[in-house]
């Protein structure tokens, strides 16, 4: 049971952090060049196609995380440093993606739907501030329990 948990809880980690690695570094510079409405129109269409995945990291993360800690761990009181640092870390991604899912990202939609180009722009760099800070804590967070779990702490 915990190969398994151990399986999902990494997949869920690679395809949330490797989706926004993918968007920052790979399509953004890509579609830099794109008229507005042709690259919001983009982003608003992998949004709505990569939010539902991300959706499912958000509850497959703590709840495979969670069974870990006590499964394996047999608590917090007992977990390695770095399954603390990942505790903290994993909750404030969840948090600040809930956060840009109902509030920037809501007004991209919104904006993108109204064709009101400027606004959209201005909302799209908001959800973009939100996913670097998430890409960044989550490129620490996968290094510090790779190397965690060997030693580092």
């Amino acid at each position: 049971m915990n190969s398994l948990a151990i399986a999902l809880h990494g997949l869920a980690a690679a395809i949330w952090v490797g989706g926004m690695f993918f968007a920052y570094v790979v399509l953004r510079p890509s579609v830099a060049l794109m008229e507005p409405h042709r690259r919001l129109t983009l982003w608003a269409g992998a949004f709505k196609r990569f939010f539902p995945w991300v959706w499912m990291s958000v509850v497959i993360l703590p709840v495979t995380g969670y069974g870990l800690v006590f499964g394996v761990f047999g608590g917090f009181a007992t977990s390695p440093v770095y399954v603390h640092i990942m505790h903290l870390l994993g909750l404030l991604m969840i948090a600040l993606f809930v956060y840009m899912y109902y509030r920037p990202y809501a007004l991209f939609k919104q904006t993108v739907e109204a064709e009101d180009w400027q606004a959209a722009g201005a909302a799209l760099n908001r959800v973009r501030h939100v996913v670097l800070v998430n890409l960044v804590m989550g490129l620490i967070l996968l290094a510090l329990v790779y190397a965690g779990r060997y030693g580092l702490f």
